[in-house]
């Protein structure tokens, strides 16, 4: 008999538990299932051809010789308190279009009940968010000024990609989106782009109850954008404002990093661990408060004076203290605390009358976007306006630092021009260089 949704599975999880397996599987859902990763639910799009193992990719691999290269990467992190979004929602104000890659997070995209923590997942929900994202990206559309042209091409000389990307409508696609319980994370890039990311995978860990189950946790999702590995961890740490409660969120934090593990490749190449990664973002509701008395926070929070209040902030204690996450970067926060705010309203909890044995929450950043990684660069850290839950959703824009195979910019036509027939007509190359061109095509379809 099927399960039904919702079905209690303590069994499984129990044992899960004693055996310390991880949550979650590592499946996701994707525009392009069947290539370089594990098999995956077709969001939308058709699959390009699985890779052979003598693809052009491998091959690369091999090769040491890059240029670096810049793409602009959009990061943003939502609790949305368990409500589900509407079909009018609008997201694209939120947005900037600009970017290459989007990185979504979400936390408590369902209500953290018991039915959602130990049953089957609630599909529907993801499948809801990525439609609002799809809509948002593809439907506002952007094309970069003559002068922001001119910018590029000057920027980023010799890279293709870069330079195609103006010239083109902007076109995203989904390469990952995988729910654990309330954390969704999805990941979009541009579609000019998509050829050149390998290796997706995700990992699920977590922190719940039984220290185990996925009402906290992080789920991380991993790809090579050309000959650079990237890491995005979205999570939703320990809740809790009592003095140190602050201690479990940094013992949520080293269980991500010491559980989280990604498939090594088929060459064994490819990094296992989050910190072995190229370029690693944390984002998510960290739920680190403010180690203040309320009445202090609040007043501060009144006058608008965030230098005092992040003195005071835990996750910056810890950081400066080296408790957790060492050696990880943060942006200037210049913005108001994004938790606890009164349902559909800019009026923080706890400034109202509240009733019997509810619990009053000072204002904190509970949400936060921190990286590591000497190619990342921070160029907006911000939140924004919606009501929709009791935080404010956060974002962040990075610039990063690509490294992109040298042997790449004598093919530039081959990869994306739709002269590929003439070109190829007209190339005198090696038989090695045969071999490379003849690869390319049949293990991927360029459609840009």
């Amino acid at each position: 008999m099927a399960r039904k949704q919702g079905e209690v599975m303590w069994p499984r999880l129990v044992a899960n538990k004693i055996l310390r397996k991880p949550l979650g599987s590592n499946n996701f859902v994707t525009d392009f299932p069947g290539n370089d990763g594990p098999d995956g639910i077709v969001l939308e799009a058709p699959s390009f051809d699985q890779p052979s193992s003598n693809s052009t990719s491998t091959i690369f691999n091999h090769h040491k010789d890059t240029n670096t290269h810049k793409y602009k990467v959009f990061v943003s992190t939502w609790n949305v308190g368990g409500v589900e979004p509407q079909q009018d929602m609008n997201i694209k104000d939120w947005i900037d279009t600009s970017c290459d890659i989007y990185v979504f997070g979400f936390q408590e995209v369902v209500p953290l009940k018991a039915s959602n923590v130990l049953g089957s997942e609630n599909s529907s929900i993801c499948m809801k968010w990525n439609s609002l994202i799809r809509e948002a990206l593809n439907k506002k559309t952007h094309y970069y000024s003559q002068e922001n042209l001119k910018h590029d091409k000057h920027d980023h000389e010799g890279n293709p990609n870069i330079i195609e990307s103006s010239n083109n409508p902007r076109e995203f696609h989904c390469i990952i989106s995988k729910q654990m319980v309330g954390i969704l994370i999805s990941v979009w890039v541009r579609s000019n782009i998509r050829p050149f990311i390998r290796h997706p995978n995700v990992s699920c860990v977590g922190c719940g109850i039984m220290g185990c189950l996925g009402n906290k946790g992080s789920v991380s999702v991993r790809f090579r954008l050309h000959e650079t590995s990237f890491c995005f961890v979205c999570t939703h740490l320990a809740s809790g404002s009592r003095e140190g409660d602050e201690k479990l969120r940094n013992s949520n934090v080293a269980d991500i990093l010491s559980r989280t593990s990604f498939p090594r490749g088929p060459l064994l190449d490819l990094p296992r661990k989050i910190l072995d990664h190229d370029r690693v973002i944390f984002l998510g509701d960290l739920n680190y408060r403010i180690s203040l008395p309320e009445a202090t926070t609040r007043s501060l929070v009144e006058r608008r004076e965030w230098n005092a209040l992040l003195k005071h902030d835990q996750l910056m204690m810890e950081l400066k203290e080296g408790q957790v996450l060492e050696g990880w970067d943060e942006g200037a926060i210049q913005f108001a605390p994004t938790y606890k705010y009164c349902p559909n309203s800019n009026v923080y909890y706890g400034c109202r009358p509240a009733n019997r044995g509810e619990k009053r929450r000072a204002p904190a950043w509970c949400d936060r976007i921190i990286w590591r990684g000497k190619g990342l660069k921070q160029h907006e850290y911000g939140r924004g306006t919606s009501k929709l839950s009791d935080h404010r959703p956060v974002k962040a824009i990075f610039t990063a630092e690509v490294g992109v195979l040298r042997t790449l910019k004598g093919y530039h036509s081959f990869f994306l021009s739709d002269r590929l027939d003439k070109i190829s007509s007209q190339l005198q190359v090696s038989s090695a260089d045969d071999f490379l061109c003849k690869g390319s095509t049949k293990s991927r379809s360029f459609k840009i």
